[in-house]
């Protein structure tokens, strides 16, 4: 067995006795701090429920979640493997390209003041020296990639890779996200201030010429939320548009793989567990980094369809993006995926006379449902519709192939109409076709 088989099988790699030993020391753990939370002097204030009798309302669930988390000792001390699975995690972090590939960077203040991270790839230019002075051709399209909830720019590895040289590309942390600052502490986030975010990028990153905004999830709703601003902005800039495993709202009713009874307790309890979590936010993300093999299998479910078929390189980037994200953050952003509703702002790239569109969802998302991107399509009468089968919510890393190469086409028809990829001083002439580029 080669090096990359063998941490491979590192990886998966579990002791039956000793899970299951560590889930009931979990249990009893979590009870202990659930009884003590309720009368914790730091706990936050929660109002007791309706009806009830005046016990605090998801304080109990909270202080579960703190034991579980804190339990994640128990579980490292009780799993046989855990040292071999943690040189193999190592191993694949050392060996792995992924979230390598960097551009030229820059930075651009929001109007909160909060520095947003992107980078840029340029289109390669012609071997050939371009005439002296200003060029009289258009500025080439350009590419901007919006990343989803709890990942960062990275996540877009092998779109990146494939398009690398070919077409110029933006690729953009949002706030609190990757290399972005942290946004102020207290203010309230919402799809609204993502999309005047991306904005900003876009006035910095590519102030002319033809756009092309790819959105995953969260990165989606940055989209919709830009075109329900700046309305005009999209009829004259975006050329083409691709919302990826993505929802225009109603996430009130996504079940998350559960139960319908329990979805309903999840919705209820999320909000205030996360907010009680990031008040304890060290000693969680001391229980994330103990508890890894938990985590891993987690972010396995949520983010694949197929997750045996994965390779180990890429099931292990997936976690790295995802527990690079502080849990205080994820309680910050939360709460606006509830009041996420865009589907009148759709109307901004579903014009007769609008931009190319591609939707695309992995018909195993547990995340975004591919109902949602269905319904999303079918309000743009331009938009090509793809359901991937058996793939989840990461589906940019689960399919790489599928999904560049439906970007390509999207990108086709895009250049088709709105000019050529290439830097401007590099494009050829017409009476030069020995010069001229390839389509992508």
């Amino acid at each position: 067995m080669g090096e990359d088989g063998g941490a491979r099988s590192a990886v998966h790699a579990a002791d039956v006795t000793g899970a299951a030993a560590a889930a009931r020391q979990a249990w009893r753990t979590a009870e202990a701090a659930a009884s003590g939370a309720r009368t914790h002097p730091g706990a936050p204030p929660v109002p007791p429920a309706a009806g009830g009798t005046g016990r605090p309302r998801g304080v109990g669930l909270a202080g579960a979640a703190l034991g579980i988390a804190a339990a994640g000792v128990a579980l490292e001390r009780l799993t046989v493997h855990r040292a071999v699975r943690r040189r193999a995690r190592l191993a694949l972090d050392a060996a792995a390209p992924y979230g390598s590939l960097r551009g030229t960077p820059g930075s651009v203040s929001a109007e909160d003041g909060t520095e947003l991270y992107y980078e840029t790839d340029e289109a390669d230019a012609s071997p050939q020296d371009p005439p002296p002075g200003p060029s009289p051709d258009p500025p080439p399209v350009t590419v901007v990639f919006s990343h989803g909830y709890c990942l960062g720019q990275d996540v877009w590895h092998f779109q990146r890779a494939a398009l690398r040289g070919k077409v110029r590309c933006v690729y953009w942390d949002q706030r609190s996200h990757g290399r972005s600052a942290r946004a102020p502490v207290g203010e309230p986030v919402s799809i609204d201030l993502l999309g005047r975010d991306l904005k900003a990028v876009l006035d910095a990153a590519a102030p002319e010429g033809p756009l092309v905004l790819v959105g995953h999830s969260m990165g989606g709703m940055t989209l919709m939320a830009l075109a329900e601003q700046y309305p005009r902005f999209v009829a004259e800039r975006v050329a083409g548009v691709a919302l990826l495993g993505t929802s225009a709202g109603g996430l009130a009713e996504v079940t998350y793989g559960l139960p319908a009874a329990g979805a309903r307790v999840v919705r209820r309890v999320v909000p205030g567990v996360l907010r009680a979590l990031a008040a304890r936010s060290e000693l969680v993300e001391r229980g994330r980094r103990a508890s890894a093999d938990v985590f891993a299998g987690l972010v396995k479910r949520y983010s694949f369809g197929s997750p045996r078929q994965v390779d180990a390189g890429v099931a292990r980037f997936a976690e790295r993006l995802i527990e690079s994200v502080p849990v205080d953050v994820v309680a910050d952003f939360y709460p606006a995926f509830a009041e996420h509703e865009k589907t009148a702002a759709l109307a901004a790239f579903g014009t007769a006379s609008g931009p190319q569109a591609l939707v695309m969802a992995g018909d195993r998302d547990l995340m975004t449902p591919s109902e949602h991107s269905e319904r999303i399509a079918a309000a743009l009468p331009r938009a090509a519709f793809v359901l991937l089968e058996a793939t989840g919510h990461l589906l940019m890393l689960e399919r790489p192939e599928e999904v560049d190469g439906h970007l390509a086409r999207l990108l086709a028809r895009t250049i088709r109409t709105h000019g050529s990829t290439a830097p401007p001083a590099s494009r050829p002439g017409p009476a030069d076709p020995a010069r001229r580029r390839p389509g992508l």
